[in-house]
């Protein structure tokens, strides 16, 4: 089988051409196995490309652990890239997810993914959750270098207020009056990553709300940089919110299944 790795700040996939339908997407024991980083390929998470009938192409992530996950912001950026090496569209593409329709643009240097509309932020005894295509936490803290990520990530991400299918976790301080840096624990892969594209979304759209830090929103990650465009909507929701950074394909390889 022929792959693809891919990653976008650090955070990284693989990237399989499924147009023909053949990977066996129901083997979520194998799925975990390719993404192991010891005994397989290695990943943050697996995705197919495939056809839809009504878009360039269908976007189907999995998490580490193997079972199909929600929307990925960074993933998206990476499929986009692959769609565009693969020659399916030339600057401007929409696709499908399992959040419903995306749009996205390509330069070299970058592609700018637009994200699910979010409706609005809410508290969950005490804690600041929304949605932006995945289930986030976004908590504020003030030496983030040295905060335990996994261990306060971890207890979050399986409390009662999130039952059953849990949340992801960001950690955020604020740099300056437009920057933010981030640290994500991400259920399924139950582990800090590199960077995480729907966290950081959801950190730049609370950071606007509570800290009044205006449209772009600068994010840094451990695995590099990106920003955050959106338009804060009246009634507390955002609209035409934009995940924009790099994505870069890593190698490609084959593997014996």
């Amino acid at each position: 089988m022929d792959f693809f790795k891919y990653q976008g700040t650090g955070n990284d996939f693989i990237l399989i051409d499924d147009r023909a339908r053949t990977f066996p997407a129901a083997d979520q024991a194998f799925i975990e196995h390719l993404c192991h980083r010891r005994f397989g390929i290695g990943a943050d998470g697996l995705i197919l490309l495939q056809n839809d009938p009504e878009y360039d192409f269908r976007m189907v992530y999995f998490n580490a652990d193997g079972a199909e996950g929600s929307m990925c912001g960074n993933g998206g950026r990476c499929i986009v890239r692959f769609a565009h090496d693969l020659g399916l569209f030339d600057s401007e593409t929409r696709f499908l997810a399992v959040d419903g329709e995306h749009l996205a643009m390509v330069s070299d240097e970058s592609i700018s993914l637009k994200m699910t509309d979010v409706t609005g932020i809410e508290d969950r005894q005490g804690l600041t959750f929304l949605n932006t295509g995945s289930p986030h936490v976004v908590r504020f803290v003030d030496d983030l270098e040295s905060f335990d990520v996994v261990a306060e990530g971890r207890s979050i991400r399986y409390s009662e207020p999130f039952q059953p299918g849990g949340t992801n976790v960001n950690f955020a301080q604020v740099v300056d009056e437009n920057t933010v840096f981030v640290r994500t624990y991400e259920r399924g892969v139950e582990d800090e990553t590199y960077s995480c594209g729907t966290g950081v979304t959801a950190v730049a759209l609370v950071a606007h709300q509570q800290l009044g830090m205006p449209a772009p929103v600068f994010i840094r990650t451990l695995g590099g940089n990106l920003r955050v465009s959106f338009n804060p909507q009246p009634n507390g929701g955002f609209d035409s919110i934009y995940l924009i950074g790099p994505a870069k394909r890593v190698f490609a390889g084959t593997i014996t299944v």
